[in-house]
């Protein structure tokens, strides 16, 4: 069972002013070609990375309605970067975290997750539908059923984490005169959409480039094997808001490591495959779209990283350093005409979500946190 927070392990509400406030950088790396430049809001400098505005959201969110009680322990899934922000939200407002992962967690993310204070479970197989993202959530059923006052934000469906987002919004606003093209990488669908309703109210024409993975089902290509954490997803998260992207694009492995190892060498600033990814991308908007001001956000710095996009034998191992690197995307007229095995480009994005059975009502949430 999972104890409460020990005693003497109080709320800290003195973290709270280090979220947000990032800054934004000019990058001019030849990715792969040269390019005018884009504007990269750098949230590895705000405590906790970018999820830890989602993360305090979505627990404010849960404390307001009575369904996180004080000193609560809060139970999520995670492939490695909502953990550091949940570690981060657990401290500040004084709750015990337990987070689901899988074995191909990063050991470097895993020691960092236990030194913040969070309980770590691993599960060791995928299942045959929905891969480890559907293991990672039936086990985190099971902790659920066996931990009083547990509270599940469910990051894929909830919208408080679009909406811890809006502080980064007022951010861009406030540090751009003008904003053309803004690319977004998609995991949750968080931060797309919590950003993309308050920066077109600034600019009603701005253009929204989203960013997957391939061998992500988000945007309607078929689920397959990621080497990829924290981009895509084997699951339809409901908090994408597919209706905002004007195109869609999949980035391969050995792309996005490509432009993490060139943003390294050049310009002191890179992360982690998400980075690498809307860095391709956005470089590439920023080069076809003559004049346009192109601006993204890179959610995470190197650091975990370092045995995997930085790490030489893992690179070998999955063949990323032979790969082919395409300089410009594959076009598919449709996401389903042809399966993206590197980065490909997709006028039509097409939401392939179910919809919800028409004879059953919302479910509603509980105090213990359960859907």
């Amino acid at each position: 069972m999972l104890h409460r927070q020990p005693a003497g392990a109080a709320a800290n509400p003195g973290l709270l002013p280090l979220i947000g406030r990032t800054p934004l950088a000019r990058i001019t790396t030849e990715l792969p070609l040269s390019h005018p430049g884009f504007w990269a809001k750098l949230e590895c400098l705000g405590a906790g990375g970018m999820k830890a505005r989602a993360a305090l959201s979505m627990l404010r969110g849960a404390r307001r309605r009575g369904e996180l009680r004080p000193g609560a322990p809060v139970v999520e899934s995670t492939s490695g970067t909502l953990g550091i922000g949940l570690a981060f939200a657990g401290q500040a407002l004084g709750h015990p975290v337990v987070l689901i992962g899988d074995i191909e967690l990063e050991p470097s993310m895993r020691q960092l997750l236990r030194s913040y204070g969070a309980r770590l479970e691993l599960v060791d197989r995928p299942e045959p539908e929905g891969g480890w993202q559907a293991a990672r959530i039936a086990r985190l059923h099971q902790v659920l059923a066996r931990t009083p006052d547990a509270y599940w934000p469910d990051q894929y469906n909830n919208p408080d984490n679009a909406a811890g987002y809006a502080s980064m919004a007022a951010e861009l606003r406030d540090q751009l005169d003008h904003l053309d093209i803004l690319v977004c990488s998609v995991g949750t669908g968080g931060h797309s959409a919590g950003l993309v309703g308050p920066l077109r109210r600034r600019w009603p024409r701005l253009k929204v480039i989203g960013v997957d993975s391939v061998g992500s089902a988000i945007f309607g290509q078929p689920a397959r094997p990621r080497l990829m954490r924290g981009l895509g997803s084997s699951i339809h998260p409901r908090n994408v808001a597919h209706h905002l992207f004007d195109e869609v694009h999949w980035v391969g492995p050995a792309e996005a490591v490509d432009a993490c190892r060139r943003l390294a060498r050049t310009n002191f600033v890179s992360g982690g495959w998400s980075t690498g990814a809307v860095a391709l991308v956005s470089a590439w908007a920023a080069r076809v779209e003559a004049g346009a001001v192109v601006a993204t956000v890179f959610p995470d710095g190197p650091h975990r990283y370092l045995g995997t996009v930085y790490d030489d034998d893992f690179c070998h191992a999955h063949g990323l350093d032979t790969a082919e690197l395409r300089v410009r995307p594959l076009e598919l007229v449709h996401p389903r005409a042809a399966e993206a095995v590197g980065w490909a480009r997709c006028r039509r994005v097409l939401d392939p979500t179910p919809p919800p059975p028409s004879r059953l009502p919302a479910p509603t949430r509980t105090p213990g946190g359960a859907a």
